[in-house]
């Protein structure tokens, strides 16, 4: 379990496949704190460490996951939002976040408005995935709130201090992510299709 709040930022260093396995090299200030087996949220996409050197530690993505996620479009030099799970008994400052991408979207508008940053995502409403006004979601890992909520599109407000600290200060129109919708939101839709 993840909280959406973002921990550091790392640099994608290195990129292997395997067969149908990517290994990904990440350089992060956190890497001293990491050991092997240990689950980290990747652009919100949950991954195990199976290797450290020095500042460097890398992942493996399986097929599943790079058919579903963004994480097989990554390149060397790109930034990632990292999050290590949560600590049970702290606080839940984002929201429960499982790490599961279950989907895909496209940003379609950026605009930065008097000291903050609105960005707009559009999704396949197909896959019975949905977005609440004031809810939460979950953006490469970030947990936001929903704004402007639409069938196959949301947008979301980001402060300076997230724009900073996460990859969203790379986003562009065209710019594809990873989504997770809220966890309650999901059962909850789910039973209402049943």
């Amino acid at each position: 379990m993840f909280t959406g709040i973002i921990e550091t930022i790392g640099i994608v260093i290195g990129l292997e496949q395997e067969l149908d396995n990517l290994h990904i090299t990440v350089s992060s200030s956190i890497t001293p704190e990491l050991k092997i087996d240990q689950s980290v949220a990747h652009n919100g996409v949950c991954l195990t460490v199976v290797a450290i050197e020095d500042n460097t530690y890398t992942v493996t993505a399986i097929k599943e996951t790079l058919n579903k996620t963004t994480i097989g479009l990554l390149k060397i030099n790109d930034v990632v939002n990292i999050e290590r799970a949560m600590k049970l008994g702290d606080r839940l400052d984002g929201h429960i976040v499982q790490g599961h991408i279950d989907q895909t979207a496209i940003c379609t508008k950026v605009s930065e408005t008097a000291g903050s940053w609105s960005y707009t995502f559009k999704y396949d409403s197909a896959l019975n995935n949905i977005t609440i006004e004031k809810g939460s979601v979950t953006i490469n890992g970030v947990s936001l709130t929903v704004v402007n909520s639409e069938k196959d599109a949301f947008s979301v407000a980001i402060i300076p201090y997230t724009y900073e600290h996460t990859n969203f200060n790379t986003f562009e129109i065209g710019t594809k992510v990873n989504l997770e919708f809220d966890v309650i939101g999901k059962y909850v839709a789910r039973l209402h299709s049943m």
